[in-house]
């Protein structure tokens, strides 16, 4: 409603001061429906560009909505607690000038950017609330009922039937807009951290449920209007708190109790200094976080729990490949093909599967029928004649081991190998060697292995020790230092304004004492 009422303020003075002076209002109200088309297209576009995107890509876009929302509310009340005593005499002082100018372009063009900026700000600020609303039905109610509600109100400005002191209600309602785009700061907040940008600082601070409850009154009010949810976090109250009493600070702090203007943009720059030395000094000092993640995880036996190796926690540099080392044998190498790489379980773990193949230490050669038979658990095995193969066979002797494993973040967590046994027969009348499965042998020694499942959850409680330990160390040296150059340039520009604007002051106040000086000696 407040953008909405800005606006119908905007159009009803221009509409009265032009039919006091007895001017169509044609060219008025052409750049007043072009604003408006103008601002429902990039509130559509910017909404068709949200749902084309994927779900994490959604939130990251609400996340930059809620905020640029957020900086043109802010922006808006403090602009309008300063400039409402005298907006009726600019307004009526620039339609004054282009009526003099008599161009209908100029009028047009002064109410299409006055609505288009209110109009802009509202497509922002109405998606950025819908977003974040639990009900996009009752948020567009309320929408509809505001512009309604502003329409009149504008209406009856034109018509001279209401008079408004535009200081002291831009004033009450600065308050509420500021309560309400601390909301947005939560959602867009929750939207960032859902998007995996902000990962810090979500501790639960307190449980709203009894004052929230979904579908209530109080829920549509307290979630619905002021945006906060029944279970705040930690970054989320100090973002809403920090911003309250910053804006309402500047905004309502007693005139009396304000500074001198150079004091103030002294004031200025001093901050401006120290939130820029302070982003410099987080993010070259903040220590970065180290992972405690051993080069090898040791291996131990599926049968007999004993220790029997080890394999390398993380891939070759550039390369898919795992070292396996046991003992009593040469290290392996697990080459992972690129096709496994890419199977991401729904909790984040990489699923791949590889194979490496050995000769057993007890491979034995010559064998006899019987030994053959024996091998392939007491019988003859399929294409292999006693009468035309009676043997003695010369036989190879090869152990492949499939291993099974996942990684998380580039690390393995589960390894666990199964192992197949085959004897790949030649000579005693065999035209051609025959393989076959030697599906009596137990457990081949070097295939016999896999990762504890308490070192498992010991390392991947690593893992997740690391991840939280990234993400703070991501806030502290990256997002607050950020987030604290934003400010000191913000500082920094609105110092040089006021600077420049003494400097402007103090020039027209020789200039002016000047005048006086030459007409007394006159």
């Amino acid at each position: 409603m407040r953008e909405g009422l800005e606006a119908a303020l905007i159009v009803g003075i221009i509409a009265a001061f032009l039919r006091k002076n007895g001017k169509p209002l044609t060219a008025m109200w052409v750049g007043v429906v072009c604003a408006v088309i103008l601002s429902l297209a990039v509130g559509f576009v910017l909404n068709l560009t949200e749902n084309a995107l994927p779900q994490a890509r959604q939130e990251m876009m609400e996340s930059i909505i809620g905020l640029v929302a957020v900086f043109f509310v802010t922006g808006m009340v403090m602009w309008m607690n300063s400039h409402a005593h005298n907006l009726k005499r600019q307004l009526e002082t620039e339609a004054a000038e282009a009526i003099t100018r008599s161009s209908a372009m100029a009028l047009a063009s002064m109410a299409f950017l006055s609505v288009l900026k209110e109009g802009f700000e509202t497509s922002v600020f109405l998606l950025a609330t819908f977003s974040a609303s639990q009900s996009a039905i009752w948020a567009a109610v309320g929408a509809i009922l505001g512009l309604l509600v502003a329409i009149l109100v504008g209406w009856g400005i034109y018509a001279g039937g209401i008079r408004i002191n535009l200081s002291r209600f831009f004033r009450f309602t600065g308050l509420f807009l500021i309560l309400v785009a601390a909301g947005l700061i939560i959602s867009a907040l929750r939207s960032a951290h859902e998007a995996g940008w902000l990962n810090a600082g979500q501790q639960r601070v307190a449980d709203l449920t009894w004052l929230v409850t979904p579908g209530t009154i109080q829920s549509a009010l307290i979630t619905g209007v002021l945006g906060i949810p029944a279970d705040p976090r930690l970054v989320e109250f100090a973002g809403w708190l920090i911003y309250i009493v910053a804006v309402a600070a500047l905004i309502y702090w007693p005139a009396h109790l304000r500074p001198a203007p150079k004091r103030a943009a002294q004031f200025t720059a001093v901050t401006g200094a120290g939130l820029a030395l302070t982003a410099l000094l987080l993010f070259l000092v903040y220590p970065a976080p180290n992972a405690d993640i051993p080069d090898e995880i040791p291996l131990v036996s599926r049968t007999s729990q004993q220790t029997v190796g080890h394999i390398s926690s993380q891939p070759a540099t550039g390369k898919p490949q795992f070292a396996v080392t046991l003992e009593g044998l040469p290290a392996a190498a697990l080459t992972v093909p690129d096709d496994q790489l890419s199977k991401v379980t729904t909790s984040g773990k990489q699923e791949w599967q590889a194979d490496y193949s050995y000769e057993p230490a007890d491979a034995s050669s010559p064998l006899t029928l019987d030994q053959v038979m024996e091998a392939y658990g007491n019988r003859i095995p399929v294409g292999l004649s006693p009468a035309q193969h009676p043997g003695p066979y010369q036989a190879k002797w090869t152990v492949n081991c499939s291993v099974d494993a996942t990684m998380l973040r580039g690390v393995v967590v589960t390894a666990e190998s199964h192992s197949s046994t085959y004897i790949t027969l030649s000579g005693s009348g065999l035209q051609s060697p025959r393989t076959i499965s030697a599906r009596a042998r137990n457990a081949e020694a070097g295939c016999d292995w896999q990762i504890s499942p308490a070192f498992s959850q010991d390392i991947e409680q690593r893992l997740r020790d690391a991840v939280a330990a990234q993400d703070v160390y991501h806030f502290w040296a990256v997002i607050l230092p950020s987030l604290f150059a934003i400010l000191a340039f913000t500082c920094f520009f609105s110092a040089s304004r006021q600077f420049r604007r003494l400097k402007g002051d103090r020039a027209r106040g020789r200039s002016k004492q000047g005048l006086l000086d030459s007409s007394t000696h006159q």
